[in-house]
């Protein structure tokens, strides 16, 4: 398919509604919106944000979930040459009050609720203190999404309703291609969220390699319950969607049941799903194979036994295996659909276009061999770098030839594939040697009486790491002693857990992304209360 010419949000949904003038670009909430109903939308913020003072360079906050209007606000601001800063739905309010302080934001946009979250009363709140002025200087207006009274001049409804945008503004009012389009707050190692900047030609390029590996094209309705505030969700699904003509079929939040509705409903032909979602789907009460059946292709992350299950039970063919952070625009690299499903299960792709990766020795040395696991780092569509607090990481995440360092270990082929072996602070020191967590839970994932298998270690004085296993298992007879035997038929003696235990639910996001942080406390809770 050829590369839609636009190099910047709003010019990407422009030219897709005069190139698609029929085809639909969301379906959310029982609503489905062209492209052109969407660039219109966009055009109605981008006025109302020009009213508000809003300018290039200003910074434009989002407390909203997967719904049309997450969209607008982003297309709108990026009319105006704004920079979309969209938060976390998931945020406490102390977590309200670091975002709102360390962003800058002139307007924000919010959610009156949303689950047990009272988004409008806890920003009412902060903005009430009595340092409000001081810690929060450029915020100047707060317009609630989904709020009811349409006289109330905070509600969305009202603030949008003036003429769209025309197409008069001077050269430099709208955002340029190297402008940042979005700041997407990302947590990891650090103990405050970290700002990744993101430029607009680099969503569009790279988003569009990655619908090129899924095989995306126009009419296809791709299923997306990970929240667009995540990478995955605004900086993936949504770039590589709309650069294909194709449709985006949004849930607000995920739940099985509605999911699988969603799917069957709209005919959705293509999915970006994690192993927790995966895992829900299939067992679900209602599944059934012929409800999931138009799905054809999508993305995912996991053990090749993760992708085989996508593939297989879920039925998704040409699922694609990915490698990717935040700050890499969701992905480095990605299979093609195409491979067969062994290679796609065995590595996460190709770097991408426009992508360099190496591996590098972790001691400090240069680059590492084919086959040899070390340090990855990546150059090409990565993020120019940290803002706010975080930008004093900037000198230690970035090497002196411009490559980012996300503390990730792996290795290239022969054939130049990526090999994911693990997150840093995830692997497991056993014997002195390093474990990567994702090669024992592959092994566990093939018992056939294991649902889900969560991994980590747990360092115990003098001992060096114990290896705990957190395993779902399906009724049966399966005790710790025989599955341990199991992993001592497929695993060398070093990565054998030392403990196994049996739960009923791993700790997941609510999209079901494994929370390996919480499962190590309580393997640490376990190591100090019941030592081995």
């Amino acid at each position: 398919m050829r590369i839609p010419f636009a190099r910047t949000l709003f010019e990407l949904l422009c030219e897709q509604a005069e190139r698609y003038p029929t085809n639909t670009a969301v379906i959310a909430g029982g609503a489905e919106i062209g492209f052109g109903d969407l660039e219109r939308g966009a055009r109605s913020v981008a006025s109302a944000l020009r009213a508000c003072g809003v300018r290039r360079g200003d910074r434009v906050g989002l407390i909203v979930n997967n719904r049309p209007e997450w969209l607008e606000i982003v297309f709108g601001a990026s009319a105006v040459g704004a920079t979309a800063v969209p938060f976390s739905t998931w945020s406490t309010r102390e977590e309200l009050e670091f975002l709102l302080q360390d962003s800058g934001v002139k307007v924000l946009f919010t959610l009156a609720r949303f689950g047990k979250q009272e988004f409008q009363a806890e920003v009412d709140a902060i903005l009430a203190s009595v340092d409000a002025r001081e810690r929060y200087p450029n915020l100047q207006r707060v317009i609630v999404v989904d709020g009811e009274d349409a006289a109330d001049d905070r509600a969305y409804a009202r603030f949008r309703r003036g003429a769209p945008l025309g197409d008069d503004l001077p050269p430099g009012v709208s955002a340029s291609a190297v402008d940042d389009a979005l700041i997407i707050y990302t947590s990891g190692s650090t103990s405050f969220p970290k700002a990744v900047r993101m430029k607009h030609h680099a969503i569009v390029e790279n988003g569009f390699n990655i619908g090129e590996c899924q095989g995306l094209r126009s009419g296809d309705r791709v299923f997306l319950s990970p929240p667009l505030f995540w990478s995955y969700g605004g900086v993936n699904a949504m770039p590589a969607t709309f650069t294909h003509g194709a449709t985006l079929v949004l849930q607000g939040r995920f739940e099985a049941g509605e999911a699988l509705d969603l799917i069957e409903r709209h005919g959705c032909t293509a999915i970006y799903t994690l192993p927790g979602m995966t895992s829900d789907l299939l067992t679900h009460d209602r599944f059934d194979p012929s409800r999931v059946a138009t799905l054809r292709t999508g993305l995912t992350i996991g053990s090749p036994q993760d992708i085989r299950r996508a593939a297989t039970d879920l039925g998704i063919a040409d699922i694609c295996n990915i490698y990717g952070v935040s700050e890499a625009y969701g992905n480095s690299c990605v299979t093609d659909h195409a491979w067969p499903l062994e290679r796609r299960a065995n590595c996460q792709g190709m770097p991408l276009p426009g992508v360099e990766l190496r591996i590098v020795d972790p001691d400090g040395g240069g680059p590492l061999p084919a086959g040899e696991p070390g340090l990855v780092e990546i150059r090409g569509y990565v993020t120019p770098g940290y803002c706010g607090a975080s930008a004093t990481l900037n000198e230690t995440v970035f090497t002196s030839e411009g490559y980012f360092r996300p503390g990730d270990y792996g290795y290239l082929t022969e054939a130049g594939e990526f090999v994911f072996v693990g997150r840093g602070a995830e692997l497991i020191k056993s014997g002195g040697i390093n474990v990567s967590p994702a090669e024992i839970e592959e092994v566990l994932l093939r018992h056939p009486q294991v649902v889900q298998a969560g991994v980590v270690g747990v360092e115990i004085l003098d001992r060096g790491d114990t290896i705990f296993a957190f395993v779902i298992a399906d009724p049966g007879r399966l005790d710790a002693d025989g599955l341990r035997a199991y992993c001592r038929e497929h695993l060398s003696s070093y990565k054998v857990p030392h403990r196994i235990v049996f739960c009923e639910r791993l700790p997941q996001t609510a999209t079901g992304k494994l929370l390996r942080r919480e499962l190590k406390r309580h393997a640490a809770d376990l190591a100090a209360t019941e030592p081995a």
